[in-house]
């Protein structure tokens, strides 16, 4: 099969454009290389440099080959950042993910997956864990930039037979474990790059917003996925969306705490991290844990990266033999 993956140059897209190869699949990456990196395309694969914003480039590029399928990784993805601009991360990330699910529409592309976000339930009442059927109620101008494109996506099913999976994934962590992808955002704003980064001292003593919530030791509880995992799922609901489209929770449905994330790395490197206590951010939930029943029991996957120390132990190995990223 042939398959387009825009944003194929970031962290998610590069890894899944490597569980695509490997599972024998031809793929090309489509990015405008604003946050993503050159050097995370494996060599060989075709690069369409374009911005979605451009409609008719967006357009020329899906009608230009056949395509089995287009997954769509492409968006600004900073909660923080998108409350402090909440107007240009709404226009960036819809009409972005509008152009490209119209010209799939249009040229006849029938399967869609979509990378969503958990921040669709940013709710004060929330289940522990989080299934699909959980109210949506996104907390960010960013969830709610995945939320329009999730309707937009119901609409191209219902009038133009696209099918699709959004996948609502939790916290994306690690690094592909035969060291060919890794993670490297410019900021990083991920606790476990961050956490690694603080014990081999390239930055200043880690900040835990909050140590008073109502968890076993006062900081925030996360769902962290290996990388790795996340992209086998993309790979698995490709063949589960012939006929319907569908919506996963997509988490490794484990708890882990920021000083969980802490001791973790101090297992893995043998080194200390420095940290310090502050204050907690706005709008950031104790507890965030998905449930991936329907994903596990409809398409057979489970994840194989699951422990904690396996993650870490993925991201630090990366981040060890990368200290300048992608440009070392």
């Amino acid at each position: 099969m042939r398959y387009l993956v825009t944003g194929g140059a970031g962290f998610v897209g590069s890894h899944t454009v490597l569980a695509l190869l490997d599972a024998g699949h031809e793929v090309a990456v489509l990015d405008n290389f604003s946050t993503g990196h050159r050097a995370a395309v494996p060599p060989g694969v075709q690069v369409y440099e374009v911005d979605l914003l451009d409609r008719e480039a967006t357009t020329a590029v899906i009608a230009g080959a056949h395509w089995d399928g287009v997954l769509h990784f492409a968006a600004l993805s900073l909660v923080g950042a998108s409350i402090a601009e909440p107007f240009y991360y709404l226009r960036q990330n819809y009409l972005t993910g509008l152009n490209l699910v119209q010209a799939c529409a249009e040229q006849g592309v029938k399967k869609f997956v979509f990378s969503s976000t958990a921040a669709l339930f940013g709710g004060p009442e929330r289940p522990d864990p989080i299934p699909e059927t959980a109210m949506i109620q996104p907390g960010s101008p960013y969830g709610e930039s995945k939320f329009l494109i999730e309707r937009a996506l119901r609409w191209a099913d219902s009038l133009y037979g696209v099918k699709s999976a959004c996948l609502r994934y939790f916290n994306a962590a690690g690094a592909d474990p035969l060291g060919r992808a890794g993670e490297d955002h410019r900021p990083e704003t991920h606790l476990i790059p961050l956490t690694i980064d603080a014990a081999l001292g390239r930055r200043p003593a880690l900040k835990l917003f909050g140590t008073d919530y109502p968890t076993r030791d006062g900081s925030c509880i996360r769902d962290y996925i290996h990388v790795t995992d996340l992209a086998d799922a993309h790979v698995r609901v490709l063949d589960h969306i012939e006929e319907r489209s569908v919506v996963y929770n997509l988490g490794n449905g484990q708890g882990f705490s920021n000083m969980d994330v802490i001791q973790s790395v101090e297992r893995v490197s043998g080194l200390s991290v420095p940290w310090e206590a502050a204050e907690r951010r706005v709008g950031d939930p104790a507890i965030l844990v998905a449930d991936s029943t329907p994903l596990r029991q409809q398409t057979g996957w489970s994840p194989r990266w699951s422990a904690l120390d396996t993650i870490v132990e993925t991201a630090f190995q990366w981040r060890k033999n990368h200290p300048g990223g992608y440009a070392a």
